[in-house]
């Protein structure tokens, strides 16, 4: 396995598949970065001469990868929650931000289902308040009418 950047790249993939294992790395932007470094991009990564090899991470210095891509993202979600407004409350709770339903779906961001079965007739009375008058307290009449 070759290391860039400190992450480990698998080395029988070629370069422009290899590069979107760097987090902030996506296939677009390992155009970009193939240009600058002029790389051939069908090499596999086991065939990457070492001069190759730093021009390569030369490129990716210039963009936010791994570390500080996801500090800023981590400071900007802390900014939304600061300041209260509704993505930040989303975040909080942790429920979809986007606008996404909540009735049927999001389940990667909410969780595993939770089933809330039948409960049993003595638990369920504790959680209910009492619905009658006690029985053996007598009627208040009122004074003054028949």
């Amino acid at each position: 396995m070759t290391r860039i950047v400190g992450v480990d790249i698998p080395s029988e993939k070629r370069i422009d598949i290899a590069l979107t294992y760097i987090y902030g790395v996506g296939r677009k932007s390992v155009e970009e970065i193939i240009k600058k470094a002029m790389v051939d991009p069908a090499t596999r990564v086991h065939q990457l001469t070492s001069e190759e090899i730093t021009r390569i991470s030369k490129a990716l210095e210039e963009t936010k990868i791994e570390g500080d891509l996801r500090e800023e993202i981590s400071k900007n979600i802390k900014r939304l929650k600061t300041i209260g407004s509704y993505r930040g409350q989303r975040h909080a709770r942790g429920l979809p931000v986007r606008g996404q339903r909540t009735r049927t779906n999001a389940r990667t961001k909410r969780g595993k289902r939770v089933t809330i079965g039948a409960l049993k007739k003595e638990i369920s009375s504790k959680f209910e308040g009492p619905e009658k008058a006690p029985e053996n307290v007598p009627e208040k009449k009122e004074e003054g009418k028949p």
